[in-house]
């Protein structure tokens, strides 16, 4: 059987292709040192010209007692982050002492206008940000009087960049803090699920264990009844009691490898294996889906832990094509063989839509893709989930037959 294994899938808490992130975010210091020189240049060397054009400031016309003005509003911006309230002082005192004819058509508003959408980006305290938008507002006002250009036109727009550079910094905050809690929260659930999916495993492996050792107490009470009158046949029993107690052995091994938190859970009845896949099958035609089964290769003599994750895994699977693709999809199941094991293929040609809780055709909760790699995990192999390039969705485990839990 030729094995398409796809590429590794990411996390559940990265799973979402990164955002470009721009200068400003990959290295904030240089970033800000670099806009505060570059606005300290535009204040001294670019001016407003009449009908709001920007022209470069004749060198003989440079105001030279604003240089530290422009020098010091310029350079608080390097403290927009850490400081934003305090920067917003400094810019709106700056613009204030300009308007004293310490300069003429220069641009320390520009330099308010960024301070204020620093406040709104990077300060929590928004009452106070508030108090530097009016302080600003003000001083915009008192420009609108004293400059020649119509009062009204100039109050009007200018207020609207104010108060606007501060409300887009906000809005920016406040949606950065929703998609932080956002990951937050998903990665509490994740670590629930987790946590409740091993719980579930633990349960099963248990049920498994007790078949071993029953099928032993069975097998030994043989041995007994028959050992005067049939001691070969009492040979043979003790043989089975003791390829029981080292299966039994080793699934516990396994057993006490799981996470076992106390939580309460339904009861659980005896535990499907790869023997059951044609029901299974049956059961999502049944709802829908066309389903192909291909079991070709498949290793004889699995060990109990192997052949029921194997089963969950396919079960899990199939429910999602059902959840996600709906009826009507196609789907295929093949199992096979590799070196180190086992090798579960489910493929589907629905949308390639990720697939997440669902509900088993048996009634068990099941999480999705978080359950199925888990209980891949458990085994000591991997489990690659991830849409196909052509539609549809494709999952494959390697579960190894002597893997040690994770």
């Amino acid at each position: 059987m030729v094995n398409r294994t796809a590429p590794p899938a990411r996390t559940p808490l990265g799973h979402a292709p990164s955002l470009f992130r721009g200068p400003f975010a990959r290295w904030p210091r240089a970033a800000d040192a670099a806009l505060a020189l570059a606005v300290f240049l535009a204040t001294v060397f670019v001016m407003d010209a009449p009908g709001d054009e920007l022209a470069i400031r004749p060198l003989d016309d440079i105001p030279v007692a604003a240089v530290p003005v422009f020098a010091v509003a310029a350079a608080a911006l390097y403290w927009r982050r850490r400081a934003p309230l305090p920067v917003v002082g400094v810019a709106v005192a700056a613009w204030a002492v300009t308007l004293g004819g310490l300069a003429d058509k220069d641009l320390t508003g520009v330099v308010t206008i960024i301070a204020l959408y620093s406040a709104g980006r990077y300060s929590t305290e928004d009452r106070r940000a508030q108090v530097g938008v009016a302080a600003a507002l003000l001083v915009l006002n008192v420009e609108g009087l004293i400059d020649p250009a119509p009062w009204q036109e100039a109050v009007i727009y200018g207020s609207a960049f104010m108060f606007g550079a501060w409300y887009v910094g906000h809005r920016f905050r406040l949606r950065e803090q929703r998609i932080i809690q956002s990951r937050r929260e998903q990665a509490a659930e994740s670590r629930r699920i987790v946590a409740e999916e091993r719980t579930r495993i633990a349960r099963e492996l248990h049920d498994v264990v007790a078949h071993r050792v029953s099928l032993m107490t069975v097998q030994a009470g043989a041995a007994k009844a028959v050992a005067a009158a049939d001691p070969d046949g009492a040979l043979r029993a003790m043989g089975a009691v003791e390829e029981a107690g080292r299966q039994a052995l080793d699934e516990l091994r396994h057993l006490l490898g799981v996470l076992r938190p106390e939580t309460d859970l339904d009861g659980l009845g005896p535990q499907p294996s790869l023997t059951g896949l044609p029901r299974l099958v049956e059961q999502i035609r049944a709802a829908g889906v066309e389903v192909s089964l291909a079991a070709d290769g498949t290793p004889a003599g699995l060990p109990a832990r192997v052949d029921l994750f194997a089963y969950r895994i396919v079960q899990e699977a199939l429910t999602n094509v059902l959840k996600h693709a709906g009826p009507g999809a196609r789907a295929e199941v093949r199992l096979g063989a590799d070196r180190s094991g086992l090798v579960v293929e489910v493929l589907d040609g629905g949308p390639a839509a990720l697939p997440g809780p669902g509900v088993a055709p048996n009634g068990t909760r099941g999480h999705g893709i978080i359950g199925m790699r888990e209980r891949a995990l458990l085994l000591g192999g991997t489990l690659d989930a991830r849409p196909r390039p052509d539609g549809g969705f494709h999952v494959v485990a390697h579960l190894p037959t002597g893997g040690e839990p994770k």
